[in-house]
């Protein structure tokens, strides 16, 4: 089973308002609008990695009778996500999945020379129980350099071997699909509800449309190491 890349944009949605918004830079002045915004492609994404699940039929009782429903595992889910920006994303899908397990790794990027034009990846933190066996949905709204990505991954993978990966984001860097392509199984999904041209020399998404954990929580101090004077 070859691995499979979902870009919602090759398919016009209402996707697209939400989109659109959370690219315009006048509407990313309401936090709570972006916030929003992002927890509704959570969701709509839930929606449309559900229909890849197994399902069994489960006899239901209704007042006037009984009937078959398909229904999945929801506790066989595993929804994680990337400490701060994945936060909203996270909460869309467990909208969706909400008998799923939940993991949460805090893994960000950092600038490693002055210029600002290297980046490293420092992860520090991990909450999460045993993905063996079981779906993991690793919802991350951005997949630049694709570093927090893939040690995240890596990270969540050690206690066992998942069923099946699902990597989600709202914008991706084809530089950064390429680099989680090498540590996901043959069977794995990444979905994109975008995958722009690429990145600029600070390693951002261009178009794009900023730092994701910036505008739903606000600046934050940059964290680099620091460089010695020469």
């Amino acid at each position: 089973m070859h691995m499979k890349i979902h870009n919602f944009a090759e398919t016009n949605s209402v996707l697209n308002h939400y989109m659109a918004e959370l690219r315009d830079k006048n509407y990313q002045k309401n936090r709570l609008t972006f916030r929003h915004n992002v927890e509704r492609i959570g969701e709509i994404m839930a929606y449309e990695v559900s229909k890849t699940l197994e399902y069994k039929p489960k006899t239901v009782k209704t007042p006037l009778g009984t009937l078959d429903i398909p229904l999945t595992k929801q506790e066989d889910i595993v929804v994680a996500t990337v400490l701060r920006a994945g936060l909203p994303f996270h909460q869309g899908f467990l909208n969706v999945f909400d008998g799923a397990d939940n993991a949460f790794v805090s893994a960000y990027r950092m600038y490693i020379n002055r210029e600002h034009t290297e980046v490293g990846v420092h992860a520090e933190y991990i909450a999460t129980p045993s993905v063996k066996g079981r779906t993991l949905i690793l919802a991350d709204p951005m997949l630049a350099t694709g570093g927090s990505m893939a040690a995240a991954i890596e990270a969540l993978c050690q206690a066992g071997k998942p069923k099946a990966i699902h990597v989600c984001c709202i914008i991706a860097a084809p530089e950064g699909i390429e680099v989680v392509k090498e540590i996901l199984p043959d069977n794995a999904n990444i979905w994109c509800a975008s995958i722009d041209k690429g990145m600029n020399e600070q390693k951002y998404i261009v178009p794009g449309f900023g730092d994701c954990g910036d505008l739903c929580y606000g600046e934050k101090l940059q964290s680099f190491r620091k460089i010695a004077d020469k």
